[in-house]
C-alpha cells in the first residue's frame, strides 16, 4: 500500500510530465521582442494585400481623381484656343471694313468732321462768289480783280460765259449788279478740293435813263432803277492754292 508521500510523489511526475512540450510544438516568441526579420512566406500576403488594395474601387476613385485634375487642366487651353481664333477673326473683319470704310467716298468726305476747315471754305466761296458774280459800271477793277485772282481752270470761261450778255450791255445801259450770298453748304471736302452748294440774292439796276428831261423820261428812268431782283441757285468746286480757295468749276444745274 504506496504511503501517502509516494502518492505525492506521483502526482509531481504527472505534472511535470504534462507541462513539458510536444516534439512538434515550436517555442512562441513574445509580441515585442521580434530580432530576426520575418520569414518571406509571411511576406506574400504583405504584397498581395498591396496590389489588390490598388485594384480596389478607393483606387479606382484616386485615377478618376487624377484624371479629373488633367481634363481640367486641358479645358482652360481649349478655351484660350477658341478666344485666340474669335478674335483672330475679328481683327481680320475689323481690318477689312476699315479699309471699305477708307475706299468708300462718302466715309473720306471730312465736312462734318473738320468744323474749322468747312467753316474756312464757306467764308472765302460766299466772299468769292460775292465779288465774281457783282459789277459796277462806274468802277469795274473790283469785279476784274476778281476775274484774275478768284478763278482757275475751266472756270474761267464758265465766269465770261456767263456774264458776257450783261457785260456787253453794261456800259451802255449803266448796270450795276450786286450779289450776297445768303447760304451755303460744304457738300464734301476731299483733301485740297472741295464742293459747295451755293444761295444767292441778286439784283441788277440799270441807272442808264437817268437825267432825261420832260415826263416821258422821269418815267423811263424810274421804271429801269425799279431793277430786276431774283435768286440764285448753284454749286461751285474749290481748289485749295497758295493759302486760299479758288473756284475752279461753277454748276448751275443745266441752266
Amino acid at each position: 500500500m504506496p504511503t501517502p508521500r509516494h502518492h505525492l510523489n506521483r502526482q509531481r511526475r504527472r505534472q511535470a510530465l504534462a507541462d513539458q512540450p510536444a516534439p512538434g510544438d515550436r517555442p512562441r516568441t513574445p509580441v515585442g521582442v521580434l530580432t530576426e526579420p520575418a520569414p518571406r512566406t509571411r511576406e506574400r500576403p504583405a504584397v498581395k494585400s498591396v496590389r489588390e488594395s490598388a485594384a480596389e474601387p478607393k483606387g479606382e476613385a484616386g485615377g478618376g481623381e487624377k484624371t479629373g485634375r488633367a481634363v481640367g487642366g486641358r479645358v482652360p487651353l481649349v478655351v484660350l484656343c477658341v478666344l485666340t481664333l474669335l478674335l483672330g477673326g475679328f481683327a481680320g473683319w475689323a481690318y477689312g471694313r476699315a479699309g471699305e470704310l477708307r475706299d468708300d467716298p462718302a466715309r473720306g468726305n471730312t465736312a462734318l468732321t473738320d468744323l474749322a476747315r468747312t467753316s474756312e471754305i464757306k467764308g472765302q466761296t460766299a466772299a468769292a462768289v460775292a465779288a465774281l458774280f457783282s459789277y459796277d459800271h462806274a468802277d469795274t477793277a473790283p469785279f476784274e480783280r476778281a476775274g484774275k485772282t478768284l478763278l482757275t481752270g475751266k472756270a474761267v470761261a464758265q465766269h465770261r460765259t456767263l456774264l458776257g450778255g450783261v457785260l456787253a450791255k453794261a456800259a451802255q445801259q449803266k448796270t450795276v449788279i450786286t450779289t450776297t450770298v445768303t447760304d451755303s453748304a460744304v457738300e464734301r471736302i476731299d483733301g485740297d478740293r472741295a464742293r459747295v452748294l451755293v444761295y444767292a440774292d441778286q439784283s441788277s439796276v440799270s441807272t442808264a435813263g437817268t437825267g432825261k428831261g420832260g415826263e416821258a423820261g422821269k418815267k423811263q428812268s424810274t421804271a429801269k432803277d425799279q431793277g430786276v431782283y431774283a435768286g440764285a441757285m448753284f454749286a461751285v468746286d474749290v481748289v485749295h492754292r497758295d493759302g486760299r480757295w479758288l473756284v475752279e468749276n461753277i454748276d448751275t444745274f443745266g441752266r
